[in-house]
């Protein structure tokens, strides 16, 4: 479907964008060098044949035993095209960290947050790299294989939490 694009990426960036395939369900998929991920989506971002303006899905996945241990994967959208594309970050254990690339896709925020609060993959550059879901003094990141199934957590004391909905006047609750 997007053979275009990814001949295009591999194209401008010879090296960095490689061994592209065509994956399960027909999308087109190319593995890309971390250290060049920022400049690759923004690339497909601002490219007027290409105009991917939706990174829906940003995730990672664990291959625990193997080197590189880990991958991002980004999932990208032209709507004005009507191009897909999946892009594949190899991510070493001893360096989990991938440029973010919210600069490029302000909607992959989220999704990188997630990727670190689950998988320990840090994103430099990201405006709020906190965690998404768990609470800060968890221990370790949940989604990786070698996190213990009956694993204990620390005991933390309670704590208020800020009430989002409470606005002035006569709506709040009293």
């Amino acid at each position: 479907m997007s053979q275009a694009v990814v001949q295009a990426l591999v194209a401008r960036f010879p090296g960095d964008a490689y061994d592209p395939y065509v994956g399960p369900g027909g999308d087109d998929v190319v593995f890309v060098r971390k250290e060049r991920i920022a400049e690759v989506c923004r690339f497909l971002k601002e490219d007027p044949a290409l105009q991917f303006n939706l990174a829906p899905y940003v995730t990672a996945v664990d291959y625990l035993g193997q080197e590189p241990r880990f991958e991002v994967v980004y999932n990208c959208t032209s709507t004005t095209q009507g191009h897909r594309v999946r892009l594949r970050v190899k991510v070493p254990e001893s360096d989990p960290a991938v440029p973010t690339v919210t600069g490029v896709w302000r909607g992959a925020d989220w999704f990188e947050r997630y990727c670190w609060d689950m998988y320990g993959i840090r994103f430099p550059g990201h405006p709020d790299h906190r965690r998404l879901f768990m609470y800060d003094e968890f221990v370790g990141h949940p989604l990786r294989k070698d996190y213990p199934l009956r694993g204990r957590q620390p005991l933390t004391p309670e704590r208020d939490v800020p009430d989002l909905f409470r606005g002035p006047g006569p709506v709040g609750r009293d």
